[in-house]
């Protein structure tokens, strides 16, 4: 990826919030899931979420530690939907709830 001036990133954040916003409430439904209570648990997953869009070219789960975020986000396995919510419905980020969360 090209290096982004400050101001360039920020609209580019801007725009991947929307468009991971909008992933976030189709896969609510697709999923049977729903968001925390406290809108700013979400609002943080998916602000994390665009950040690693743009940075990485990947929805990179943000609420995990790598030591490779790029090595990381090209294997794919904790790209949201990651693995496991996609297998057990398991958000780490607590971002996608079942009923028994």
């Amino acid at each position: 990826a090209k290096e982004m001036t400050p101001e360039e990133e920020e609209i580019a954040v801007e725009k991947a919030t929307k468009a991971m916003t909008a992933f976030t409430n189709k896969y609510l439904q697709i999923s049977d899931t729903k968001l925390c209570a406290d809108k700013s648990v979400p609002a943080v997953v998916i602000k994390g979420l665009a950040e690693h869009k743009v940075t990485l070219g990947a929805p990179l789960c943000p609420c995990r530690f790598y030591d490779d975020k790029v090595k990381e986000a090209k294997d794919g396995y904790w790209n949201c939907p990651c693995v496991p919510m996609r297998e057990r419905q398991e958000c780490h980020c607590m971002l996608f709830l079942t009923d028994d969360n």
